[in-house]
């Protein structure tokens, strides 16, 4: 369903305007978290109660039992396992805490389709969810299937199927931010537009905005990025440190980290536009989530993505005509 609006209206924040009690959580995994950290502070801004959650990369079953809400939900505080290095859910966690704003992170381990969605579950009825938003930092949530290479839809993809299937909440949204930043992982962004047309034609994309520099958000976000290279300096976000490039008005082949070393980056103004879409019809599109639907660990699902691809004749890749 198309909703008329005003041009100059945030398209994504008009959907949510009506929504009380909102989740923002990563779709993929890693600093995904970090990229959807400007819309959640805008929503703070305007008086929402918002909830931190990410699918985690992390090692949570480290954990001690009292830092659990249920099966596969951790509560990340700023003083979490002390000891891990690598724990983006905890950086985030001590940043918030730093600028004064509500510091507990959610983190789901890597699972299957149906014991994350017992996950999200419990944590919307927890807090009275009325509206989620998955974000992904990066596009290749956005692939459907068949295109020429899907990037590492695994992670994302479990996210979208479990939140496809809890329909007792009013408003599941996805936002994408940081167009190009998966051709390292051999997505091809002409099909990433054409998949976004598509959408639109079905009336699951809500459109897109830009992150700036000259917001509060935008500058806070420049301060969280910052803040999570500095602490985990040996596995910096590449995804986040090219969007806060991007942002800072950065353009090409940018250095800010030795991750990149031997590879072109591209970074370009594209990479700070959040595209938004409505997350049941997006995952409508997708041709392989029955397969995943009952999926319990995490290699069931990788097993029936590669199974879906061997028996599907892919689009061919096309190049930018200008």
């Amino acid at each position: 369903m198309i909703v008329v609006t005003s041009l100059l209206t945030n398209p994504l924040l008009t959907r949510l305007a009506d929504s009380r009690r909102i989740l923002v959580a990563g779709a993929g995994g890693g600093f995904d978290i970090h990229s959807g950290l400007p819309v959640a502070l805008s929503l703070l801004h305007r008086g929402k109660e918002v909830y931190l959650a990410n699918l985690s990369f992390s090692a949570l079953a480290g954990l001690p039992p009292g830092d659990w809400a249920a099966d596969d939900l951790a509560v990340v505080t700023p003083d979490s396992a002390p000891h891990q290095t690598y724990f983006p859910e905890r950086t985030l966690a001590q940043w918030l805490r730093l600028h004064g704003y509500p510091s507990t992170v959610y983190a789901f381990p890597q699972t299957g389709v149906r014991p994350l969605r017992a996950a999200y579950r419990a944590l919307t009825e927890l807090h009275g969810i009325d509206a989620v938003v998955l974000v992904d930092g990066g596009t290749d949530i956005l692939m459907r299937g068949d295109e020429a290479g899907l990037g590492t839809p695994e992670e994302d993809l479990t996210s979208v199927a479990a939140l496809a299937a809890l329909d007792g909440i009013p408003d599941r949204l996805v936002v994408s931010v940081g167009f190009g930043v998966d051709a390292h992982h051999g997505v091809n962004h002409v099909q990433v537009l054409e998949n976004i047309a598509a959408l639109e034609r079905d009336g699951a994309y809500l459109g897109a905005f830009s992150l700036s520099r000259a917001t509060r958000e935008g500058a806070l976000y420049l301060d969280a990025v910052e803040h999570a290279q500095h602490h985990t300096p040996e596995r910096p976000s590449i995804v986040n440190g090219s969007i806060a490039a991007a942002v800072r008005g950065s353009f090409g082949d940018v250095r800010f980290t030795d991750r990149t070393r031997g590879s072109e980056l591209f970074v370009n103004p594209l990479m700070s536009l959040y595209f938004a879409f409505d997350l049941p019809g997006l995952a409508a599109r997708c041709l392989y989530l029955d397969r995943i639907e009952d999926t319990c660990p995490m290699r069931q699902v990788h097993s029936g993505i590669a199974e879906f691809r061997e028996s599907t004749v892919t689009r061919p890749p096309r190049a930018f005509p200008h």
